[in-house]
């Protein structure tokens, strides 16, 4: 199967214009589905029928050859997504997402590996979230060494306003039928993002949107956004800019530099009607365009202000300083990501401390702080790494010593723990060093 897939990625690399006929076959394959399950993470959270994959896998050939045709039937029909929250920063009710049943997640995936290496031969390379190779360390890599090594003097920030709700199924249906050819994928797809979602006891009709949540989500969302946002940028608004313009999109988040403040405003000015035109809104109050690059330090010194910054993924961008005194770009930790992440550290420790042992406790306390810095610990934010590490260390005494009355650990003690332990340390893991020359990445 892994065969017939690399082939069907060969033929969309050759011919950009293909458009692919007969897939489906691929997808309701039996050993294709087969290999969907058994990559498949089995501690994840169930859908609205509350099979496990555990539970799936004791009659596992019988289910899939049973699935596998009604796949082939067309009789196969999505079940509707459980609705759960996640945590959001200015939401009380939290992110939505949708908990697909665990037969359906193997539908999905099947689908994803089918149609994802005939758009991998067709997507930007501006475009960076969830495809096979790219991060988001890649995108800050690139959009770090453009802004140092290109003349970039404005940064244009733009949000569209809940775009995983709001992405229209009959645009995200013409844009499939690009290349996809294949009626029966064109249905089970449609099948799928009307599947609905169980919230409260009710089953709410999803006339919009791709749920959060759901494993093609990633993909169809960057299909919509390829033809509705990177396409138009690439091929309309470069080439009516005097001068250089860069653009860069890490899943529904995206951002644009120029070198000319005109370009930069004729593209906020065109960009609400463009998005208008595929039912996306922009979300106007995060949205503006700011000086930056290798003059906007000393241009805002010279009017008495303190030079702007932008957020983007998490992490904060602001003109530094190399140690010759020549201009870099610098990145640290936002605020409300720090914030937000010793919050959710304390509350997990809040909870945690009654019901593991110590030992334990440390354990999990160290993958938690091991992953924020696998993210976090970049070039130039050794500090705000270590202000949390720092924070995390005694949130963490503070409640091991509230498991009862006496105290678990002295400062001492903890620290011998800690080391025990391997407590992970706030170095710098990925660089990100935007001064070094693209060749040599």
């Amino acid at each position: 199967m892994s065969t017939d897939l690399e082939r069907i990625g060969e033929k969309a690399r050759n011919d950009p214009e293909l458009v692919f006929t007969s897939l489906y076959h691929h997808v309701s394959d039996v050993g294709n589905l087969r290999a969907c399950y058994d990559v498949l993470p089995g501690k994840r959270a169930v859908g609205v029928d509350g099979v496990t994959k555990e539970e799936y896998g004791k009659n596992l050939e019988a289910n899939l050859q049973d699935l596998s045709g009604r796949l082939k039937r067309m009789a196969y029909k999505p079940q509707a997504k459980r609705r759960s929250y996640i945590p959001k920063p200015g939401s009380e009710k939290g992110r939505p997402l949708g908990i697909s049943c665990f037969e359906d997640k193997i539908v999905e995936l099947s689908v994803k590996r089918v149609l994802e290496p005939i758009y991998e031969a067709v997507f930007e390379d501006s475009s960076s979230g969830y495809r096979p190779g790219r991060s988001q360390h890649s995108c800050l890599d690139s959009l770090g060494r453009t802004v140092q090594q290109k003349r970039v003097n404005h940064v244009v920030e733009a949000d569209i306003k809940r775009f995983f709700d709001d992405a229209n199924h009959g645009w995200m249906v013409k844009f499939l039928q690009h290349r996809i050819g294949d009626p029966r994928i064109i249905r089970l797809i449609g099948r799928m993002l009307k599947g609905g979602i169980l919230e409260d006891g009710f089953v709410q009709a999803t006339e919009a949107g791709t749920a959060q949540g759901s494993i093609l989500s990633p993909l169809l969302s960057n299909i919509y956004l390829h033809y509705a946002l990177d396409l138009w940028f690439s091929r309309k608004i470069r080439k009516q800019c005097r001068g250089e313009a860069y653009y860069f999109r890490f899943a529904d988040d995206f951002l644009t530099c120029f070198r000319c403040r005109d370009d930069a405003d004729a593209f906020l000015q065109q960009l609400p009607e463009r998005l208008g035109g595929f039912e996306l809104q922009l979300a106007a109050e995060k949205t503006r365009c700011i000086e930056f690059g290798r003059f906007a330090r000393e241009t805002a010194y010279r009017r008495g202000e303190k030079p702007e910054e932008f957020t983007f993924l998490g992490f904060t961008h602001y003109c530094g300083k190399t140690k010759g005194g020549y201009f870099k770009v610098k990145r640290r930790t936002s605020r409300k990501k720090l914030g937000q992440s010793l919050r959710k550290f304390s509350d997990w420790a809040r909870h945690t401390r009654p019901r593991v042992k110590k030992g334990e406790m440390l354990r999990q306390a160290k993958v938690r702080v091991t992953g924020h810095l696998n993210y976090y610990a970049i070039t130039d934010n050794s500090e705000q790494c270590c202000r949390y590490v720092f924070y995390a260390t005694r949130q963490l005494f503070k409640w091991l010593n509230r498991r009862s009355q006496r105290k678990a650990y002295t400062w001492a003690s903890f620290n011998h723990a800690l080391g025990w332990v391997g407590w992970p340390k706030p170095s710098i893991r990925i660089d990100l060093n935007p001064c070094r020359r693209a060749e040599a990445h």
